[in-house]
């Protein structure tokens, strides 16, 4: 006997999910954005541009709503085959999703990247709420003409102004997505929060940590692979990882003299890993050239960044 069936049709209580992609020109806050929502790292932050590349799930989940947000790479004129990678994964992403939140810096205010994403979500029927954050770093009277500016250019379904960073106006911002999912089904436990495996956020803290710590020329010729990751006899989680970087000179720059600054991007990485995995960590740091990986599709392919993605 099916006892939901039997139950009044008054005491039933319907569970509403739905998937909502965060989109925007570079360092504008949407990995900041999502951490803020979830609780937790599961997306790195850096003030250098380009630095998600992949397709970011996070799971929000209360009693009778779950909101899986998709964090994307930033949408931005293509310079290599991955910077095409990064554009499709944002591309492909609008159309998967119950909602779209188009993030903005208003303390940068409304530049010709802004207009460059808002052209691509005119190609697409689902709707886009304008969040204009980081709303701490500018007065509450320069809001309204921006707010104007971007209406002029773009008819949102609403705008939401926040702070990501410090958390103002988020809880109604996460009001108004649950008016935009349906009724639907639970796709993930509760105490999920990310349906990445752990190698794949171990590695994105890794190369967060390198991009605090290096120079312009370093963070986009870099990419992290997991080479082994498992839990020793001792109860340590022991980690070997491989940093890529494209020239000679690059692997230098990493290693640092006499191994330095990789030391130090290794005690950072840990600290953060260890708090993401609950337990004591042993991590291995190695260093390898792959010239001019990000324009190989083999080599793109081998480090995780497939179109399809």
């Amino acid at each position: 006997m099916n006892t939901f069936q039997d139950e009044p049709r008054s005491n039933r209580t319907s569970f509403k999910s739905g998937f909502v992609a965060i989109v925007g020109r570079p360092n504008v806050g949407k990995s900041t954005l999502m951490n803020h929502v979830i609780g937790q790292k599961i997306a790195i932050m850096s003030d250098k541009p380009q630095t998600t590349r992949n397709k970011i799930h996070g799971v929000y989940t209360t009693e009778d709503t779950q909101i899986v947000f998709l964090d994307t790479p930033g949408i931005h004129k293509r310079k290599s085959k991955l910077g095409d990678y990064m554009n499709q994964v944002a591309y492909n992403t609008l159309n998967e999703v119950e909602v779209i939140l188009f993030l903005v810096d208003v303390s940068a205010g409304l530049g010709s990247g802004d207009k460059f994403v808002m052209e691509q979500l005119a190609k697409v029927k689902t709707p886009v709420i304008l969040v204009m954050n980081k709303i701490d770093q500018v007065h509450p009277d320069e809001l309204p003409p921006m707010i104007k500016s971007y209406h002029e250019l773009f008819d949102f379904a609403e705008i939401v102004p926040i702070s990501a960073l410090h958390g103002n106006n988020v809880t109604r911002l996460l009001e108004v997505l649950g008016t935009y999912m349906p009724e639907g089904p639970k796709y993930y436990p509760d105490d999920q929060i990310t349906d990445h495996p752990e190698q794949f956020v171990v590695a994105e803290l890794i190369r967060e940590k390198i991009l605090h710590l290096t120079r312009e020329e370093i963070p986009h010729s870099i990419a992290v692979a997991i080479e082994d990751m498992r839990v020793q006899d001792n109860g340590v989680v022991y980690i070997s990882a491989v940093i890529y970087v494209e020239r000679d000179s690059q692997k230098g720059i990493v290693i640092g003299k006499q191994g330095a600054l990789l030391k130090e991007i290794g005690k950072l990485a840990r600290q953060d890993i260890e708090h993401l995995l609950g337990s004591k960590t042993f991590i291995e740091l190695w260093v390898k050239v792959k010239k001019d990986w990000r324009n190989q599709d083999r080599i793109l392919r081998d480090l995780g960044f497939r179109h399809d993605a």
